[in-house]
C-alpha cells in the first residue's frame, strides 16, 4: 500500500475525512507530536491502529473530540468537574477519564469501562474533528517503543506503506504529553503529569 502524504488545505481534509469515513488511518499534527487516527466509532478501523502501531491490545486508545458539546456522544455522564475542566484547559493538554458510553466500541477501551477524552490545541486537528464530526481513536504516529516524530517524514520512516494518509503540517512543537486526569473516582486522581501545571489543575477542582 502507497501512503499519500497531502498539504492541509481544505482539500486535504476533504480527503482525510473520506479515507477516514471509509475506515482508513489517517496521520496528522498535533499540539505535541504527529498522531494516528482512525473514526473512533468504527471497530474494524480502531483495531487497525493497534496493528498498525504493533500497540499491545490491552493498552486502550484515547479519543480526540472537537469540543466540549461531543462529551455525551462518549461518556455515560459528563460531572461538573469535567464541565469546569474543559471550560478552563480545552483545547489544551488535558485528558480526562470518564465512564465510557455503551456507543464506544469496545476496541477503543480495550474492553475497560472508561474512556480518555482530549480536545486537542491545533488548528488543523480541529478543523479534521468538526469535517468528521465524529470523535477520532488518535495515538502517536510511531510504532510502540520508537520515538514519536514531529514531521511527515518521521510518519513516513516508520509508517510508510500501513496507513492511507498523512495530512502535512509541518513540524510539530513537541514538548510533554497531555495530563491525564481520573474523573471516575472522588476525589479526582491525576494519572500522569504532562503539560499543564498540577498547581493550576488543583486550583481549578480544589485538589
Amino acid at each position: 500500500m502507497h501512503t499519500t502524504r497531502l498539504g492541509t488545505a481544505p482539500e486535504g481534509i476533504s480527503r482525510a475525512v473520506e479515507v477516514l469515513r471509509d475506515g482508513g488511518i489517517v496521520a496528522f499534527p498535533t499540539d505535541t507530536v504527529y498522531g494516528i487516527g482512525a473514526h473512533g466509532m468504527f471497530p474494524q478501523a480502531v483495531e487497525r491502529l493497534y496493528t498498525v502501531k504493533e500497540r499491545p491490545r490491552d493498552k486502550a486508545i484515547p479519543l480526540l473530540l472537537p469540543g466540549l458539546d461531543a462529551l455525551p456522544e462518549v461518556a455515560a455522564d459528563v460531572p461538573e468537574v469535567a464541565r469546569v475542566l474543559a471550560a478552563r484547559f480545552w483545547p489544551g493538554a488535558l485528558t480526562m477519564v470518564l465512564r465510557r458510553s455503551s456507543r464506544v466500541p469496545d476496541a477503543v477501551t480495550a474492553g475497560g469501562d472508561t474512556v480518555a477524552v482530549r480536545v486537542p490545541d491545533h488548528p488543523l486537528t480541529q478543523a479534521l474533528l468538526r469535517a468528521l464530526a465524529a470523535p477520532l481513536a488518535a495515538t502517536s504516529a510511531n510504532r510502540s517503543g520508537q520515538p514519536a516524530p514531529d514531521t511527515a517524514a518521521g510518519v513516513l520512516a516508520q509508517l510508510e506503506g500501513r496507513i492511507d494518509l498523512i495530512l502535512d503540517g509541518g513540524r510539530c512543537p513537541g514538548g510533554v504529553p497531555s495530563t491525564v486526569v481520573d474523573l471516575t473516582v472522588a476525589p479526582p486522581a491525576i494519572l500522569r503529569a504532562g503539560g499543564i501545571d498540577p498547581a493550576a489543575l488543583r486550583r481549578a477542582i480544589d485538589l
